[in-house]
């Protein structure tokens, strides 16, 4: 597809090595991208990265991720400053959704580009909101908190698939073994009620997903990944909480933190339900 630009736009897949320009131009648009995300990005679906590129330099970015044969999310939907309005971002658009086949393809929308998507057939399902802040060092160790290894990965696999429109055993394989990433288990009477992870990013820490059974569960969690935090040098925190479940945003304002900025989560078909009241907190908006 000819653009306006000197050459032709081009769009091909990326390699994990390719993408971390694609993680800097994320900084610099203020998403707070995590330090070590790609190789965990690329275990579920490889093919899922896309680069456009005029005279063989990237100037735009999506990602469109399958999980199943019913559902991929989309996200790094991004033009570099100084090249947008040439139609690069609409060519690379249209050319990555292919990936996607006929899945129904879910997105986490910043609003002014709302208006855009529902054009191409996505409907908002709840906004998510980003609360940042420190929270407080706890008074004492907060029960029933446990480190994930690796003999933990069935129970909470079985765990996530009820918090997510599609099982991602790859993706949380990666996620949780991702160096720097660090993950915990809330269990209570010998059972699972919840996990969170937390890993460096550019500014605030990033906690997600954070999953629990009640929003005790949720506190202990938190509180006890702003703990791990804190280990790694990072004061604060951010967590990206969805409106559907109005107990997390209320857990965020009781632990002082702040809402920054919002997103709507849009479908452009029915997806698989979750359990709402267990989703504290999304894993990514890049990847759902």
């Amino acid at each position: 597809m000819t653009s306006a630009s000197p050459g032709p736009l081009s769009v091909s897949a990326a390699t994990p090595r390719e993408w971390a320009l694609v993680r800097s131009w994320a900084a610099e648009e203020g998403w707070n991208p995590g330090r070590s995300d790609v190789t965990a990005f690329f275990a579920q679906d490889p093919a899922g990265f896309f680069l456009g590129r005029v005279d063989g330099e990237p100037v735009s970015a999506i990602s469109v991720v399958t999980y199943d044969p019913s559902y991929a999310f989309l996200g790094f939907y991004l033009v570099r400053p100084g090249l947008r309005g040439l139609g690069h971002g609409l060519a690379t658009w249209r050319a990555a959704l292919a990936h996607a086949g006929d899945r129904v393809v879910g997105l986490d929308g910043v609003p002014d580009q709302q208006d855009n998507y529902r054009r191409s057939g996505f409907r908002s399902a709840h906004r998510t909101a980003r609360y940042v802040g420190e929270v407080p060092a706890p008074d004492r160790p907060v029960p029933g908190l446990v480190g994930c290894g690796p003999a933990d990965r069935a129970a909470l696999t079985a765990y996530d698939a009820a918090c997510h429109h599609a099982d991602r055993p790859r993706f949380l394989d990666a996620w949780l073994s991702t160096p720097g990433h660090r993950a915990l288990a809330r269990v209570v009477d010998g059972r699972l009620t919840g996990y969170g992870v937390v890993r460096p990013a550019e500014d605030e820490a990033r906690v997600g997903p954070l999953f629990a059974d009640t929003p005790s569960d949720a506190a202990a969690l938190l509180d006890g990944l702003a703990a791990q935090a804190r280990e790694f040098g990072a004061a604060r925190i951010a967590v990206d909480m969805p409106e559907a479940n109005p107990a997390a945003a209320a857990l965020a304002l009781e632990r002082g933190l702040e809402p920054t900025f919002e997103t709507a989560r849009m479908y452009t078909g029915p997806v698989r339900p979750v359990a709402t009241d267990r989703v504290f907190g999304v894993t990514t908006l890049e990847l759902g």
